[in-house]
């Protein structure tokens, strides 16, 4: 076997990433225990369905819902759940997905939340009504959600309400959760970047979540397509039924466990959500990738980090450099590096060779942000190198 790497025979660059685990840039770099898992996977011929049952049972364990699903990334994973509140058990509904007009198919957001990856839940056919205003989002006072702004847009065509969780969103989430309690609605929350810390794969379905949507290509460290629905199992079972390939006799047809027949008036087509099933390998992946996780010590993980970093501190001595630990970002330490203009300095670092990325998100206000979370070592000393570089060029501009 040439030992000529895939990349070199493609003709594609291979990058130094500090910009932590983005879809664009591959997400996260597997174990070798995560691809030898995935190459084993990848000989035998399984029944996806018994598969998925398997899978349930491990992310139910892991995050203490009743049920999971191995989806193909937290955005499949947001399309499902999307799908499976408005079809639950009823077969002519995901027949139809996503021409849902004949029947109820919408589904609140705040307004603070409806961003690009909203997306992912109008693909299910879902009409996303907006509600909450957005007073603490933009600076202009200090309220956040309030139970009658869901209360009010409550109608029989609402099917569920959707709750993107971060750091700061977080505070709204309680009254969220009892409000859709009390009125029989489920919540879906989108948790795809809540990892690390490890705690809040248990954190929302703990404090009442009926949904909750994982990446399984970023800290986890599971195959880039790949990600996580747990939840309630109904509504994982619905999700399941949308997934899976459903050319099947009736008469022969052997459903998942998951999967209570009796609900059903029939057996299901190919659902919506067909176009982005898992494939064996990455549901065997992703499992690997959840146990080596739920398994390692994050303080220790993010110590190592935090030196590493501190090193490359060291190297950038005389610039404007700033560490920020994990206690503080919630997630794992970083460097923040202020720069005249930060675009700039980013679009420098890009065309180098290798190319460099740090993270944008802070660019805006003069600050390029290096998350370690997928960097490896062996690129610590290259990547200092080349950001010093870039940062005396810039200053001397």
């Amino acid at each position: 076997m040439s030992d000529t790497s895939p990349y070199d025979l493609l003709g594609v660059r291979r990058r130094i990433n500090a910009a932590g685990a983005l879809t664009r840039l591959g997400g996260a770099v597997m174990a070798t225990e995560v691809v030898a898992a995935m190459a084993a996977a990848s000989r035998a011929s399984v029944d996806i369905g018994e598969l998925q049952d398997a899978a349930s049972g491990r992310i139910a364990a892991a995050t203490g819902a009743e049920a999971g699903l191995v989806t193909t990334g937290a955005a499949a994973a947001l399309t499902l759940a999307a799908a499976a509140s408005i079809a639950r058990w009823d077969v002519a509904k995901m027949a139809a997905l996503p021409h849902a007009g004949a029947f109820a198919h919408d589904i609140l957001i705040l307004r603070t939340h409806r961003t690009g990856y909203a997306h992912a839940l109008a693909a299910s056919g879902a009409r996303l009504i907006d509600i909450g205003h957005n007073d603490r989002g933009t600076g202009a006072g200090v309220r956040g959600l309030e139970a009658w702004e869901i209360e009010a847009a409550l109608s029989p065509a609402v099917v569920a309400m959707a709750f993107s969780v971060n750091a700061n969103s977080v505070v709204d989430l309680p009254t969220a959760i009892a409000t859709c309690r009390a009125n029989g609605i489920p919540l879906i929350v989108d948790a795809a970047a809540q990892l690390p810390p490890k705690e809040n794969l248990r954190r929302f379905i703990d404090m009442g979540a009926d949904l909750v949507a994982f990446s399984g290509g970023k800290a986890l460290g599971g195959p880039q397509a790949s990600g996580i629905l747990a939840g309630r199992r109904d509504l994982v079972a619905s999700a399941l039924l949308q997934q899976l390939d459903m050319d099947v006799a009736p008469d022969t047809w052997t459903p998942p466990r998951l999967v209570d027949r009796a609900n059903l008036r029939g057996v299901p087509h190919h659902g919506i959500g067909r176009g982005f099933k898992a494939g064996k390998e990455e549901i065997v992946g992703l499992l690997t990738a959840l146990e080596r996780f739920v398994e390692a010590d994050d303080a220790t993980a993010n110590a190592a980090l935090q030196v590493r970093l501190e090193e490359i501190a060291t190297a950038l001595n005389g610039f404007d450099v700033k560490l920020v630990p994990a206690s503080q970002t919630g997630r794992v330490p970083v460097l923040e590096i202020a720069v005249p203009d930060a675009l700039a300095v980013s679009a420098k670092l890009q065309k180098g060779d290798p190319p460099i990325h740090l993270s944008e998100r802070h660019a805006a206000r003069g600050v390029l942000t290096l998350d370690p979370q997928v960097l490896l070592p062996e690129h610590d000393a290259q990547l200092a190198a080349a950001i010093r570089e870039a940062l005396a060029a810039a200053f001397r501009n």
